[in-house]
């Protein structure tokens, strides 16, 4: 008979957990505790708008390629994908406007518009950026990182002086370019992904390259449509999915868990990947014997910020927004001392606007549109309807200002959600949305273990373990899982 897996959460690291087991010969069973798959890149439908809930970039399209290859499959096979140009835009403030072009001598063009002697530069930038990448996604992050031994090989230990990886991304960025605008454009991958140049090494110029020379992306249907990828070739493998299945309990015998229990369903397991928040399947499911980690440990993590979110439905087009948009209008280092050093409501926020309709007229009704805006926040806040009213007032301002639009009267739809609908729908820590901050003490091994110390069979996968935050780390971590749990087997 072959081994049973219990994968816990469909998301990003829970369906390719799924996947790559299920094709070693693994009976694989993915409980989810919402009503459909995707985790925090779920979707919804209203009054003829369709919404991805959460991630929106469609960035290292090689970790796409690959995840589909290693089961002899094509992204072609299941989604269209188009890559944006521009990339995205930024409202620097009224009437100061960048937009990123696709194409990278355009882009070192208007590098040099800002500074001379930038274009060449940026291009030696990307090139050191781009030894990272290629390193970063060969070499490391594929890595379990259960002990610091993984990396005592003297190729590795060259390869990470060049990586950077003790030298801070602000510092970095700044033997380079000396225009403000320049390096709000390099660091701005960073920021939404937890950290400021300052605390987050420069190992993560890998970003850039990503942006820059890899390009922005966007499977049409959204990005729900890379979820329904991976779902069908998981059950193409054989996976099972349950869904509105909150796991609850595990049973053990011994230092093994047996059975996990979601609702009033037993499930026999022989190894468990947790892919759901991982303080709260430790600290919350684990008898105290089990857990690896103190309460403790956890509040003395950096997390990246939480999310404050709109869903919005104009009756109108937009001429100012593009696909994806930023309004860098207010300076950021206020912003991130909110999030970082004396966490609090910001002042004056830089906001993320996504507007899909712009690329793909069957998200809303001809002749409107849909916007997801995001503000980061500090994890940890206590959140009110209160609360968010003020800070969609305040986007509607900003918006008006820089562009002289008139949101409020157009508006047909307006979903929001924020702190406590991430706790709710995913017993998110704090009520993070990206998972840990990528600082140098929060990388590799010094991250939550992929793998249980105490639980014989328990691996865990996802944002808050190897390999970090994003969607393609997610695809990623769930592939490490796979490869802990085969290789037990052997």
């Amino acid at each position: 008979m072959n081994k049973k897996v219990t994968v816990i959460g469909a998301g990003f690291s829970g369906i390719s957990a799924a996947t790559g087991l299920a094709d070693k010969g693994f009976d694989v069973t993915v409980l989810e505790k919402n009503s459909t798959a995707g985790g925090r890149a779920r979707k919804f439908s209203a009054d003829g708008f369709t919404f991805d809930m959460g991630p929106s970039w469609y960035w290292m399209p090689d970790v796409f390629d690959s995840y589909f290859a290693s089961f002899g499959k094509k992204v072609s096979d299941y989604y269209d994908l188009q890559r944006l140009d521009p990339s995205y835009r930024i409202f620097f403030g009224k009437d100061d406007i960048v937009d990123l072009p696709a194409d990278l001598d355009k882009i070192a063009e208007l590098f040099e518009s800002f500074e001379k002697g930038a274009g060449q530069k940026l291009k030696i930038f990307l090139a050191e950026a781009e030894f990272k990448y290629e390193v970063a996604m060969k070499d490391f992050v594929s890595k379990p990182s259960l002990s610091f031994l993984e990396y005592a090989d003297m190729r590795l230990l060259k390869a990470a002086l060049r990586m950077h990886m003790f030298t801070s991304f602000h510092h970095y960025t700044r033997k380079y370019f000396s225009h403000p605008r320049l390096l709000q454009m390099l660091e701005f991958p960073i920021l939404f992904l937890g950290g400021t140049g300052k605390k987050t090494p420069a190992l993560y110029s890998l970003m850039n390259y990503g942006d820059m020379k890899l390009g922005t992306w966007y499977p049409r249907g959204g990005m729900f449509k890379v979820v329904e990828a991976m779902v069908n070739l998981a059950e193409e493998k054989g996976v099972k999915f349950v869904f509105n299945a909150p796991v609850t309990k595990f049973i053990f015998n011994g230092s093994s868990i047996t059975e996990t229990i979601a609702g009033d369903k037993s499930y026999p397991t022989d190894y468990v990947v947790a892919t759901g928040d991982y303080h709260h399947i430790e600290q919350e499911l684990l008898p105290v014997h089990f857990r690896k980690y103190s309460e403790k440990y956890w509040e003395s993590r950096v997390m990246s910020p939480a999310s404050l979110l709109w869903y919005v439905g104009l009756n109108k087009k937009l001429e100012h927004f593009l696909h994806h948009t930023l309004l860098f209008d207010e300076e950021f280092a206020p912003h991130a001392g909110s999030i970082y050093e004396k966490p609090g409501w910001p002042e004056k926020p830089s906001i993320y606007v996504s507007v899909t309709s712009k690329s793909d007229p069957h998200v809303a009704p001809e002749g409107h549109e849909n916007i997801f805006f995001l503000i980061p926040v500090a994890p940890g806040l206590q959140d009110s309807p209160e609360i968010m009213d003020k800070y969609f007032s305040l986007i509607l301002r900003r918006v008006e200002k820089m562009t002289g639009e008139n949101l409020e009267k157009h508006i047909v739809f307006r979903r929001p959600y924020s702190h406590t609908d991430f706790i709710a729908d995913y017993n998110a820590f704090k009520g993070n949305a990206y998972g840990l901050a990528n600082t140098l003490l929060q990388t590799a091994f010094l991250k939550p273990s992929a793998k249980s110390s105490k639980v014989k069979n328990l691996v865990y996968a996802g944002q808050l373990t190897v390999p970090g935050p994003g969607v393609p780390p997610a695809i990623i971590s769930g592939q490490i899982a796979t490869r802990l749990i085969v290789e037990t087997e052997k």
